[in-house]
């Protein structure tokens, strides 16, 4: 029996000019008004996307976002933590360094602003993500010996691509690395996804992973996809996303997520 439905938003739930589609929203709002967690889970913090909680109505005690690809659980009102995990800037260091030798920009984030880091190149993380986020310019020796929710290099593709060819295994062993969009490679604690954070939710409320029907497109949907009982890829998603998952609907501008839920009757 499914009771909660957590959902990507880039690519996934939003549309490509970064909407709630109408059809989208009347069919989560009435699963919500069932019972269902409505649940959205993405790599951004709380406040920028509120206005899509506020738009399907996600504003009750019991209603919960997955933030920073998983490592901050957060309730949507109060704004109180249910689950937090970060890393620290001393594992940090080993990106700093690369980045540098590299000649890349990179954006480090706490759980209430980012940090662009002026040691380095110029990042444009703050022209996409166009978000109500405080952006502190730091040098990275600067920076507080804290934790922090991640770090991500935001530049041309084609620069990506260059730079996960050199990622070493040392990074591998130290990092979640994800391509969470062609323009952004995320760096999280080695063993966070969206699927920790789900989880610790899941746990808050008695459930399992039985519990979870979940919606994405990209890499770092890729552990709550191969985790939940139903695991829905857009057909917009890579082949190797879509392998990954139990089924596939609609691509994410053709309401592919009400074309899912709208036939699923295995509903709490």
């Amino acid at each position: 029996m499914i009771k909660m439905v957590a959902l990507d938003l880039d690519g996934t739930l939003l549309t490509s000019d970064k909407q709630i589609s109408p059809r989208n929203e009347q069919a989560l709002k009435a699963l919500h008004q069932q019972g269902v967690k409505i649940v959205l889970c993405t790599g951004r913090p709380i406040n920028a996307i509120w206005k899509y909680i506020e738009q399907l109505g996600l504003t009750n005690d019991d209603d919960y976002t997955i933030t920073f690809n998983g490592a901050l659980v957060i309730q949507n009102t109060e704004k109180t933590v249910l689950s937090q995990k970060g890393i620290s800037k001393q594992k940090l260091q080993l990106l700093h360094d690369f980045a540098q030798t590299n000649g890349l920009p990179l954006d480090i984030l706490d759980f209430e602003a980012v940090y662009p880091i002026t040691d380095l190149k110029r990042s444009v993380y703050q022209q996409m993500l166009n978000a109500k986020i405080d952006f502190v310019p730091t040098d990275f020796d600067q920076l507080d010996a804290d934790d922090y929710s991640k770090a991500v290099m935001a530049t041309q593709p084609a620069i990506l691509n260059d730079a996960f060819d050199r990622v070493t295994d040392e990074m591998f062993e130290t990092y979640h690395i994800v391509r969470s969009q062609p323009k952004i490679l995320e760096f999280l604690d080695h063993d966070m996804d969206k699927a920790v954070g789900l989880e610790a939710l899941l746990n808050h409320f008695g459930w399992t992973f039985e519990n979870l029907m979940v919606f994405g497109d990209a890499e770092n949907d890729l552990g709550m996809l191969k985790s939940a009982q139903v695991g829905v890829v857009m057909e917009n998603g890579k082949d190797e996303i879509k392998r990954q998952g139990t089924d596939v609907t609609g691509t994410n501008d053709a309401d592919g997520v009400a074309e899912f839920v709208e036939k699923y009757a295995d509903f709490a």
